[in-house]
């Protein structure tokens, strides 16, 4: 794979000759484009798998990992293949609006459904279920109960653990802190509830954020869409 063998410098050097209003990669494209410096202080994506790979070999990429697409100052770019016709639809949509992008779409048999901030996959489902009984007990209440008071001494406090203890434990079997993880639970849950269609301030509250806003916030930071908007997108493709 292009990650495994490095950037040709053929290609680098032909991506640094490009002059474009826009400049889009799918999937691995991402690491042409880090390599020839053109996501330099830019939010960028790729593939899942290769995020962390993308984030350690340019750190001065900002890697959304979850993210389907991601445009920064002109420059898109997308998870994998089928992501990327996600963001074709996108551009599509930008340029000639929503009409045509639909018809698109249907010409395409694809549902106009996945803005550019929805998440690749689902993050705590993806996490293989502990090995330490008490971090089980933990993370079984975290996903069960997401509005519950799940701060770090809650949750050590439940378990009988420290509190500096249980964050080794999130480390050594998620290479998370609890907040992080928590987080992410909360957000799985409030994308399904949006999916469902409940209103932003009941989603926020059954999924612990408390506030519509403090959902807002940390939907945004993570996902760089609102709820709102996640919540609206099978009407539009829209990069945001």
């Amino acid at each position: 794979m292009l990650v495994e063998r490095g950037v040709p410098a053929e290609l680098v050097a032909a991506v640094r000759r490009v002059r474009a209003r826009r400049l889009v990669s799918i999937c691995t494209g991402a690491f042409a484009l880090a390599a020839a410096g053109v996501l330099d202080g830019r939010k960028a994506t790729t593939h899942w798998k290769q995020a962390d790979r993308l984030a350690r070999a340019y750190p001065g990429v900002e890697v959304r990992p979850d993210a389907i697409f991601v445009e920064d100052r002109g420059v898109f770019t997308s998870a994998g293949v089928s992501a990327g016709m996600d963001l074709a639809l996108a551009l599509v949509e930008q340029d000639h609006g929503p009409e045509l992008a639909r018809t698109v779409a249907r010409n395409l048999v694809m549902f106009m459904q996945r803005p550019g901030g929805q998440s690749q996959f689902s993050a705590p489902l993806q996490v293989r279920r502990p090995n330490v009984p008490a971090l089980r007990e933990v993370v079984d209440l975290v996903s069960a109960q997401p509005a519950l008071d799940h701060s770090a001494r809650a949750m050590a406090a439940r378990v009988g653990v420290s509190e500096r203890h249980l964050a080794r434990l999130f480390a050594s079997e998620f290479e998370l802190t609890p907040a992080r993880y928590v987080e992410q639970v909360r957000l799985d849950h409030a994308k399904a509830l949006l999916d469902a269609g409940h209103g932003v301030a009941q989603t926020a509250r059954a999924a612990g954020f408390g506030s519509a806003e403090t959902l807002r916030r940390t939907f945004v930071a993570r996902f760089g869409v609102s709820p709102s908007h996640y919540r609206a997108r099978f009407v539009s493709t829209s990069v945001g």
